[in-house]
Formats: C-alpha cells, sequence, structure tokens
C-alpha cells in the first residue's frame, strides 16, 4: 500500500519523513499543499491535523502527525527491510531515542529560531529579531560543542551505527548550511562537520534534496 504523504517536500519536517521513508524502501506519494495560501488551516487539512501543520500521513486506516512519531513508527513497521535505523539491542535503542529527544529539544529549537529569523521573516517581511538571533547562535553553538565531545568517541550519535538520531538533523542542518549565515556553527567543529558531510552524502537524502527545494534552497 503506498504511503500519503501532505505537505510540501521543501518543509524540514516533510524532509525528515521523506529520507526515512526512502531509507526503508516504502512506497510513497506526495500530496502537495500550498502553505503560502493557508492550504494547512483549511478546515479538510484540520481534520486530519487539528494544530494545522505539515506533515501528515495517511497509511491505510492509519492518519498520523508529528515526524518524530512518523519516523518511529515507520523505522519500527519495516524494521525488517531497509536501513536499520532503530538499532539493533536494546541499549542501541535506547541511545538512539535519547539523542533523538536530544535533536527535538536542544538542537531544533535554536536551529529552527535561525532559519525562521535570517531566511523565513525576510521572505514574508517580517521583522528580524536580532537579539534572538545572536541568543540562538549562542545556545546552538554550546549544543554543537557536546556533539563534538560525542562525535569525537563515536561515529554517529547513538553510536557507530546510522540511525533516527541522526537523519531527523539533516533537514534543519540543510537550511542552516544554505539559508543562512551560520553555517560555521557546523563547519568550524571538526567532527560535527566530519559528521554531517557523512549523513548528508547518503543516496536517500540526495533524493530528497531532489525533490526540489523553496525560493531556490536546495
Amino acid at each position: 500500500m503506498v504511503v500519503k504523504l501532505f505537505g510540501p517536500a521543501f518543509a524540514a519536517s516533510s524532509r525528515r519523513v521523506l529520507a526515512c521513508l526512502i531509507e526503508k524502501d516504502v512506497e510513497f506519494e506526495i500530496v502537495p499543499l500550498d502553505l503560502l495560501n493557508g492550504e494547512h488551516k483549511k478546515p479538510e487539512f484540520l481534520a486530519l491535523q487539528p494544530f494545522g501543520k505539515v506533515p501528515v500521513v495517511q497509511d491505510g486506516s492509519l492518519t498520523l502527525f508529528e515526524s518524530r512519531a512518523i519516523v518511529r513508527y515507520y523505522a519500527e513497521k519495516y524494521a525488517a527491510q531497509g536501513t536499520c535505523l532503530l538499532g539493533k539491542t536494546l541499549e542501541e535503542r535506547a541511545l538512539v531515542e535519547q539523542w533523538l529527544e536530544v535533536e527535538g529539544q536542544n538542537f531544533r529549537p535554536h536551529g529552527d529560531a535561525l532559519v525562521y529569523q535570517l531566511f523565513v521573516a525576510p521572505i514574508f517581511n517580517v521583522p528580524q529579531d536580532k537579539a534572538l538571533i545572536e541568543s540562538s547562535a549562542q545556545k546552538l553553538g554550546e549544543v554543537l560543542d557536546v556533539y563534538e565531545e560525542r562525535l569525537s568517541k563515536s561515529k554517529y550519535l547513538a553510536g557507530d551505527f546510522y540511525s533516527l538520531a541522526d537523519l531527523s538533523h539533516l533537514p534543519s542542518i540543510e537550511y542552516i548550511l544554505s539559508a543562512t549565515d551560520k553555517g560555521y556553527l557546523i563547519k568550524n567543529r571538526r567532527h560535527v562537520n566530519a559528521w554531517w558531510e557523512d549523513i548528508s552524502s547518503r543516496s536517500a537524502w540526495k533524493k530528497v534534496l531532489a525533490m526540489g527545494g523553496y525560493s531556490g534552497v536546495n
């Protein structure tokens, strides 16, 4: 059965799910939404996602939203095919969950703030918050210092295997590098940069990027 993903392919959360589906060899189709015209706030979409955010997937009778919940679901449902993204032992799975939480709770808020302030806000003529940009860059740098230490001891965040913990970072870092002037936060940290070059070179992620970006951004 073909999975339906509702949301534009350029959205960071959509990209997270698409990368997972491709890694797991899951057949899917994209149902695009026009975010600029508020299609995600219309009643028919709100019936699927009451908070009006993308993406949403429909998998048979199951409708699921929240990208991290979605990738966990597909990594588990298709554990026997494609790339193993959850770890093979209880201990490995616990570390994957730990670093996936770190991404969502520690990395994402500051990364998203930078992308919004430096890329999205100018598109919509929203005044930039210079203080927020400065504080977000500082706080993200502190998080990445922790990553640098971790990645000096293991190839990937959860260990020596690629997992959801790594995959979940791909969309935000891509936009930080391609759409802001804060790419040095990644590039100036030797182990973080080597990790990024590794995970961003995966064929699944290249396929996601080939689906197109927004306003010229990959």
